[in-house]
């Protein structure tokens, strides 16, 4: 008997987690302060969240979890190549997760997003289980 594993969509998990980059691109231009702190870096994710949230939910995604836990984890990914490049630019020396000794800026980094995105994928699961029930 073969059993069919749900497949995750990459192209979508690299869409949302780019799309996350909103947050440090507000940091680096002010936008975070212009919308006060630290009400700024809540609504932004708040509003990151809830895109998210719903485009996996309209998306109907078969592993919404994992699809936002590997979304969480690019955008980690992401940030601390943003933050590397930028940080010389910006503050004329390396700062933010690669600047920290042993790497553990890094691992934090991406072990926060990665919770960010799941936990964000459990509510997108239960709000799919409803809507299937009321589908049905």
């Amino acid at each position: 008997m073969r059993t069919r594993i749900a497949r995750v969509s990459w192209p979508l998990i690299v869409l949302l987690g780019a799309f996350a980059l909103v947050r440090p691109v507000l940091n680096v231009t002010g936008g975070m302060d212009a919308l006060g702190r630290p009400v700024g870096p809540v609504l932004v994710t708040v509003v990151i969240s809830a895109v998210w949230l719903g485009v996996v939910v309209w998306r109907r995604s078969e592993r919404p979890v994992l699809t936002l836990t590997c979304a969480g984890l690019v955008y980690g990914v992401l940030a601390v190549v943003l933050s590397a490049v930028l940080s010389p630019i910006v503050d004329g020396e390396l700062a933010g997760p690669l600047a920290t000794p042993g790497g553990i800026g890094v691992v934090m980094v991406l072990l926060v997003n990665a919770v960010w995105g799941a936990t964000v994928g459990l509510v997108a699961l239960v709000a799919q289980s409803r809507r299937q029930a009321v589908d049905r």
